[in-house]
């Protein structure tokens, strides 16, 4: 169990980081939404490798059978390493390779509440708002690493809990 969780666990935590790939070799190509949501498809891709793996170890090192609890505890496994591949990475591009990404945000957030014909008032809030997740993301790293693995776990857990319950298949008594 543990060789099919590690590989595909980093698997899954390869693909869930190709959003940032991408916005890094091409920033000016994307515009930080649709970054976004290349984001967001690239970790439901990643993640989906939980019914793979959950339903591979099932059929090929457990004679077919497995239950609820060792299904959600496999996805739980390779959500935790998924994660941390997804986390590191963050973190690695945030600290060292992107340049005012907190500044960006708030422009693209400003922008989007000005067409939506929101108030000076609250577009001014919210964009200083994000404007202060740069002074905490500076200041307390590790906060930094807690909040960026809420992106991407509660998913992970949840495909797990999805998993476990389509993939579970008891024991059957032969008479």
């Amino acid at each position: 169990m543990k060789k099919n969780v590690w590989a595909f666990g980093l698997v899954a935590g390869f693909i869930s980081i190709i959003g940032f790939i991408v916005f890094t070799i091409f920033p000016e190509a994307i515009d930080m939404q649709s970054a976004m949501y290349y984001g967001f498809a690239s970790m439901l891709l990643g993640l989906s490798l939980i019914f793979v793996a959950v339903k591979n170890y099932r059929d090929k090192y457990n004679n077919g059978v497995i239950t609820f609890k060792k299904a959600f505890l496999m996805g739980l496994y390779i959500s935790l390493i998924a994660s941390t591949v997804y986390v590191v990475t963050w973190l690695i591009e945030y600290y060292f390779i992107l340049d005012n990404f907190w500044a960006k945000m708030a422009e693209m957030h400003g922008q989007s509440l000005a067409a939506a014909g929101e108030p000076a008032e609250k577009i001014a809030t919210e964009v200083s708002q994000i404007k202060g997740y740069e002074q905490f993301y500076d200041d307390y790293p590790l906060f930094a690493a807690l909040y960026t693995y809420i992106e991407i776990l509660p998913i992970g857990i949840v495909i797990s809990l999805l998993v476990a319950a389509i993939v579970k298949k008891k024991r059957t008594v032969n008479v």
